[in-house]
């Protein structure tokens, strides 16, 4: 089987490449990656001797190499985005470009060269926008609260309407707040892991009082390759892990973990829109496809950031100033 995988550079994608590697033999990955922000050519180096991978430098934007990429592909998972919101807010063209446009080519790729491909696109849970009790299923209302949300939320019309309209075989998974290794630094764990490790103040905006549901970034791929096999087109699969907790509440966990004193604490200002809960409910793939988590949130935790640790190398050189000297959002870019 050959599988087009798009930002495989990144965390979830150079997590979902090793993973299906190593669970199949009688397989071929071919990564798509333009090399941008959250992306690191470190994450899969140790793979360029692997004959059954290979890595094409290019951007989603790029209509003729994803046409060409495509067209010889039996399955294509979408990773390739935007992700960080702040960015969005503060310049959210990359994320209509990237997300919606980009998720729009290997579409059109697909209907023209390609029909019968199985597309898998990864959205989010942050398209559904806050919620402050219960949690969201499959089939509600869309009400996305920054540009970076929007543009996935876009995204994920376009594949429907691929769907229905050329019956393309497209499977929609909306996950939650993934964590564990090569994930970019701006983002909360890692961030807090390298700034307590240099013994600087971690800050959280506002109150932390922010609640997201932490998913282990292996149990997400798992997810992934479940729905590559079993799921069905023109379904959309939550992936959430019940592991709902506040911001405040992961970076005292992460820094009891590594020793470290809640006093390197520090409250900033809070960014606009900022949605205070997600929640996803997952019944539909536990029960359709048989997944569920494998990892507690104790242990993939710990072993997140044991591996920060363990990999100063990894990050000490893609730590830039948004790390090492965060300011209010306004003021970043």
């Amino acid at each position: 089987m050959r599988v087009l995988v798009t930002g495989g550079l990144g965390f979830i994608g150079s997590n979902l490449i090793r993973y299906m590697l190593n669970k199949y033999k009688d397989i071929e990955i071919i990564n798509v990656d333009k090399v941008g922000i959250g992306s690191n050519e470190k994450n899969l180096k140790d793979l360029e001797r692997d004959s059954r991978y290979r890595f094409v430098k290019g951007d989603l934007f790029d209509f003729g190499l994803i046409s060409s990429l495509v067209k010889n592909a039996d399955a294509i998972v979408n990773l390739a985005a935007e992700t960080h919101v702040d960015r969005s807010i503060a310049n959210p063209r990359p994320f209509l470009e990237s997300n919606t446009i980009g998720t729009f080519n290997i579409l059109e790729a697909a209907r023209i060269s390609n029909p019968r491909v199985r597309i898998l696109h990864m959205s989010t849970d942050e398209v559904y926008s806050e919620i402050l009790s219960g949690s969201y299923r499959e089939d509600d209302r869309l009400k996305p609260s920054s540009p970076y949300s929007a543009s996935k939320a876009a995204a994920d019309m376009f594949c429907l309407a691929y769907n229905r309209t050329y019956n393309l075989d497209v499977v929609i998974a909306r996950c939650t707040n993934n964590f564990g290794p090569y994930q970019f630094p701006e983002k909360l764990i890692p961030k807090t892991v390298i700034r307590a490790k240099l013994g600087m103040k971690v800050p959280i905006y506002g109150t932390g009082k922010n609640i997201r549901d932490w998913l282990y970034v292996l149990d997400n791929c798992e997810a992934i390759d479940l729905l590559l096999q079993n799921g069905s087109a023109g379904e959309i699969y939550n992936i959430s892990a019940g592991n709902e907790l506040e911001s405040l509440t992961i970076v005292k966990k992460v820094l009891k973990i590594m020793g470290k004193g809640e006093e390197l604490i520090e409250f900033v200002e809070d960014r606009p829109g900022h949605d205070l809960r997600y929640s996803l409910d997952s019944t539909k793939i536990r029960k359709e496809i048989g997944w569920r988590p494998k990892h507690s949130l104790e242990e993939a935790l710990k072993m997140t950031v044991e591996w920060y640790l363990e990999n100063e190398s990894w990050w000490r050189d893609i730590v830039d100033e948004r790390v090492l000297h965060p300011t209010p959002w306004k003021l970043r870019w």
